[in-house]
């Protein structure tokens, strides 16, 4: 898994991030979703690696990252205070630009990062996602069904312990399908409660301090500087919950276009070929 890559674990000012990268090129960032690490990333990013240099880590709270402390407006598990993170990582590769992917919750924390900080931003994906604030004034008895876990998972306490009751019966997985090096890292992180802690706590950023920060974007009318490509799986739920995915991005995304992946959510472990061919891959031709 990662051959040629190089394995870190890089300080910045507030966190601990493990990371691989490699490959020669142009920067492009990775950051994957919940409940993954960013060994999900292990067949797209050979892929990408003849053409660009890989950065993938796993963000804090998730995987072998460190933990942010509990705050009261849970800002350490912002989107905001993760994206300064993934900043100062390229920064300290000696990347002052550059193209960012995110998938599922990394999504949010991908399009904070080009929100926040535009002249690092070169290009932006986004798989499998809308703006946060998008989704919680989108809210119906379809969303609250399909995705009662968002609100669950803002309960205090109660989610880690139902979760930690048996972590493989709560996610899932399919070894043969994520890789055994992936679905190992998965299995590692979601049997840690210091983890299963972090990545709920992501979640509760969510309908509070992120939402916060959205809607201050959208009060001030600012947008996305970079282009944005957005890809969605076929096999998941997000044209049924929102009809033109596309539409929702109009807001936030002057520069836009987009396309389904033939998959079901996790993409990357799913349709790797797809996710990174040509012309509409995830860092080319945005």
């Amino acid at each position: 898994m990662f051959e040629d890559f190089t394995l870190d674990f890089v300080r910045v000012s507030d966190a601990t991030l493990r990371v691989r990268h490699g490959g020669e090129g142009p920067p492009l960032l990775l950051l994957h979703g919940h409940p993954r690490t960013h060994a999900t990333w292990h067949r797209v990013a050979p892929l990408l690696a003849t053409e660009f240099h890989v950065v993938c880590p796993d963000l804090r709270g998730f995987g072998q990252s460190s933990q942010p402390p509990d705050l009261p407006d849970h800002a350490g598990s912002s989107k905001r205070a993760k994206a300064l993170d993934c900043l100062e990582l390229m920064t300290r590769l000696r990347f002052d630009r550059f193209n960012v992917a995110g998938h599922d919750r990394g999504s949010y924390t991908a399009f904070r990062l080009a929100m926040d900080h535009p002249g690092a931003v070169e290009r932006l994906a986004v798989l499998d996602g809308v703006p946060i604030l998008e989704a919680l004034e989108r809210c119906t008895e379809k969303f609250a069904t399909l995705w009662w876990h968002w609100f669950f998972f803002c309960q205090p306490d109660k989610p880690e312990r139902a979760i930690l009751a048996d972590p493989l019966k709560w996610y899932g997985a399919d070894p043969q399908a994520m890789g055994s090096e992936n679905y190992a890292d998965f299995l590692a992180a979601i049997q840690n409660p210091d983890v299963i802690h972090g990545m709920i706590e992501d979640y509760r950023a969510g309908p509070a301090i992120d939402r916060a920060h959205d809607e201050a974007d959208r009060d001030q009318a600012h947008s996305l500087q970079c282009p944005l490509l957005c890809l969605w799986s076929e096999r998941d739920d997000l044209p049924d919950l929102y009809g033109d995915v596309l539409e929702v991005w109009r807001p936030w995304a002057p520069d836009r276009r987009g396309r389904a992946i033939t998959s079901g959510h996790h993409m990357a472990e799913e349709a790797p070929e797809e996710v990174a061919a040509r012309p509409n891959s995830c860092a080319v031709s945005v």
